[in-house]
């Protein structure tokens, strides 16, 4: 009698693509991050690369796979545990947002919550808020601190002291990485993350709202 070879199960477009975005959260990196540290073109592994225009999906090539692999310091043999998932650590999913769009209307409720569309996620380390988001630095306005391609995790929830890193939104849409150096029922004392740059005070007023820096992939 002839045993049949059990039948493999073949890998899907998506657990291809979630592998990826699990070994750039555990080397600390955005998809397009990880793509910039391997060589690549710093969108190869965007979510806007992985469907064509006409719907049809877009895989990953073995090698830009395999300079990934080498930039995280990853062996196949882990990426095919992240494919299963098994290997994905305590992390969980958080929306992710690029800064440079985190000014724009709609992005947040009046709660300083994430809202609308053009948000993505990504596996951060797990925090007790629920409500934590993640930024996507752009460009280096906020060098040396954080540089393009860095990730922060931000808390809304979370308590916030005097020497934190936070993120402010004003009123008027404007978004602000800094150091909290002082605040009162009136206003906020801030000092630049860029220490090139005078400090600054907003009135309570003209504050949307005030998040507090948890973590950065760095």
């Amino acid at each position: 009698m002839v045993r049949q070879a059990k039948a493999q199960r073949m890998l899907t477009h998506d657990q291809i693509w979630a592998a990826l975005d699990r070994l750039a959260a555990r080397a600390g990196l955005s998809p397009s991050g990880l793509a910039k540290r391997a060589g690549l073109d710093p969108t190869t592994f965007n979510r806007s690369k992985r469907v064509t225009a006409d719907g049809r999906e877009r895989w990953p090539s073995t090698e830009s796979i395999a300079k990934a692999l080498a930039a995280a310091g990853a062996s196949i043999d882990s990426f095919a545990k992240l494919v299963d998932n098994d290997d994905a650590g305590d992390g969980r999913s958080v929306p992710l947002l690029g800064f440079a769009q985190a000014g724009t209307s709609g992005a947040f409720d009046e709660a300083g919550l994430p809202s609308g569309r053009g948000w993505t996620e990504i596996a951060l380390p797990t925090t007790e808020d629920s409500h934590t988001f993640a930024l996507e630095i752009s460009g280096d306005a906020h060098a040396p601190v954080y540089r393009d391609g860095d990730i922060v995790l931000v808390s809304p929830g979370a308590p916030i002291r005097k020497g934190d890193r936070v993120v402010v939104r004003s009123k008027a849409g404007e978004v602000t990485v800094a150091t909290l150096k002082r605040r009162t029922a009136k206003a906020l004392e801030l000092e630049p993350i860029d220490g090139t740059q005078a400090e600054r005070a907003m009135a309570a007023s003209d504050v949307a709202w005030i998040a507090r820096i948890l973590w950065a992939s760095q």
